[in-house]
Formats: structure tokens, C-alpha cells, sequence
């Protein structure tokens, strides 16, 4: 199975769960030119949204955020898993992490319909680096 696993740092900010919030911060970071690998949305409470954000890169959007006043939390570490889109594409990285004792606390995946996918990888801040070492990154 062909893949690459990076790290990657995220950063999150809780907005509220109203229409065009997200629009309004990727907007925003678009204009400020941070591209990002990842994005997602959850619900955090009943009327907050916390927006996660991955950026291609950590110390642009630091500067930037701090030069614009954006408010957001972070960096984490995660990892990132690209690679072919075909069955089990992710058991051999969850048998990786499995053998190392490293365990997987959120994820989260989706195919592109031409034959990717990308994958967001979250592990406790203490097993980090056993999760690098076991995978290799």
C-alpha cells in the first residue's frame, strides 16, 4: 500500500454555531495566505463550533494570527496519512501504532473519489513519539 505519513501541528478556535462562522476564518486565513492541509468542525456545546485548523505552515500562521489579532490555540502535534485509496489502506498504520502500544484517541479520514485518501492521525502528547518512531515519520 503506497502512503507518506508527515507531521503536522493544528491549532483550534471555538466559534459559535451559526451560519458563515467558518467561512468568516477561512476567509480570513486565505486572505492572510495560509494554506491549509486540513480542517475540521466539530460541535463543543450546544452553540459552539471548535474549528481545527492543519496549516501547510506553523510559523506563518503563528506570525500571521498574531499580527491580525486571530485568536487561536496551539500548536498539538498530529500526523497526517496520505496515500492510495484501497482496501485496509489504514490497518498497516493502525498496526503500526497498535504494536507500539500507542494509541489512537480521534481520527479523522476521508477519500477524494479519484483513488486518495488523507487521514488525520491524534495521539496523546506522550505517545507522540513513540507514534513518529513507530511509524517512521
Amino acid at each position: 500500500m503506497a502512503f507518506k505519513i508527515r507531521r503536522v501541528d493544528y491549532f483550534y478556535m471555538t466559534v459559535k454555531d451559526e451560519p458563515g462562522q467558518a467561512y468568516k476564518v477561512l476567509a480570513r486565513l486565505a486572505s492572510l495566505g495560509i494554506n491549509l492541509v486540513a480542517v475540521t468542525a466539530v460541535p463543543f456545546g450546544p452553540m459552539n463550533t471548535q474549528l481545527t485548523i492543519f496549516p501547510e505552515d506553523t510559523a506563518q500562521l503563528r506570525n500571521e494570527a498574531q499580527k491580525s489579532g486571530l485568536k487561536l490555540e496551539g500548536p498539538q502535534p498530529a500526523l497526517l496519512v496520505q496515500g492510495d485509496d484501497e482496501l485496509g489502506a489504514l490497518s498497516e498504520v493502525h498496526s503500526k501504532l497498535y504494536a507500539a502500544n500507542v494509541n489512537i484517541y480521534a481520527s479523522s479520514g476521508v477519500a477524494d473519489g479519484k483513488g486518495h485518501y488523507g487521514y488525520i492521525i491524534y495521539v496523546r502528547p506522550d505517545d507522540y513519539d513513540n507514534a513518529v518512531a513507530a511509524l517512521n515519520v
